[in-house]
């Protein structure tokens, strides 16, 4: 017995939900739990099914393809743990966060390689029996640099890389190398104060909440299809440190909870936006 998710995107029509399911009954597979979602602004369908059963792959979506109209997006893959490089540089809360959910259960990933251009986080990944590998960025342009740690990815072919307040910009072949599949956190509520030092910006404009951003990466600085935000009250009495600090836990939390998502295979990218089933 398997576990499989189906998602499926495509323009909308009467009796979708009816023609995808009858198709799954008709293969015997047991519908799990089963959302979607219409956009009535761009008449697109969204439907994401977890299935059970004994799978015929080819033939499924084939019978899928038939029903479905014109322009369809359907995809069919396993359930369960996916795997993860993470890349860092020098801080350490997001890190130690996805460290500790993944070895004590809060998160069901395999993170199989920590990448970083410096080695400050190399004893705390080497705690928890996870390879560390210091891939420096000195005496190299970016796209050397890109290309080596893209290399030593590839070698141990992640689902997705998770930037965990990875402090570089990344190139475009880099980015192309791994379409919708790289989550960055970012230290603020996008798409207000992108780049850098956002906090000191917040502090300057004197806002009232501060947040982070989980997303995908695109070529576009910070702009990528947003996965999950979140905010906390700040006032006039903290600084810009201390936004800074409150912030930190936003950031953490945002994080594993957007790859939560991801790896549960709810977010669906269309465009620059996303929907979550």
């Amino acid at each position: 017995m398997q576990r499989k998710i189906l998602r499926t995107i495509c323009p909308d029509a009467k009796g979708l939900i009816a023609k995808i399911t009858n198709i799954c009954y008709k293969h015997q597979l047991n519908i799990v739990q089963n959302n979607e979602f219409v956009d009535h602004r761009t008449g697109r369908f969204f439907m994401r099914t977890e299935l059970e059963g004994i799978f015929n792959d080819e033939t499924l979506l084939a019978d899928l393809d038939g029903a479905l109209p014109e322009g369809s997006v359907r995809e069919l893959n396993p359930a369960g743990r996916q795997k993860i490089v993470i890349l860092v540089t020098k801080e350490a809360h997001c890190l130690g966060d996805l460290l500790m959910k993944s070895t004590y259960g809060g998160l069901d990933v395999e993170i199989a390689g920590v990448i970083g251009n410096h080695d400050t986080l190399k004893t705390l990944v080497e705690r928890f029996d996870i390879p560390f590998h210091l891939i420096s960025h000195e005496g190299l342009t970016r796209e050397e640099h890109d290309s080596q740690v893209v290399d030593l990815i590839d070698t141990i072919a992640p689902d997705y890389v998770v930037l965990a307040k990875y402090m570089r910009i990344l190139t475009p072949d880099f980015v192309r190398h791994f379409p919708n599949r790289i989550i960055n956190i970012h230290h603020s509520f996008l798409p207000a104060f992108i780049g850098a030092r956002p906090y000191h910006q917040a502090y300057e404009r004197g806002v009232k909440i501060i947040g982070a951003t989980a997303h995908f990466v695109n070529d576009n600085l910070d702009e990528g299809p947003i996965i999950m935000q979140d905010v906390i009250n700040v006032d006039h009495t903290y600084s810009a440190e201390d936004m800074m600090r409150a912030g930190r836990d936003v950031e953490k939390n945002v994080l594993s909870h957007g790859i939560y998502r991801v790896l549960a295979q709810r977010v669906f990218v269309y465009g620059n936006r996303t929907v979550i089933l």
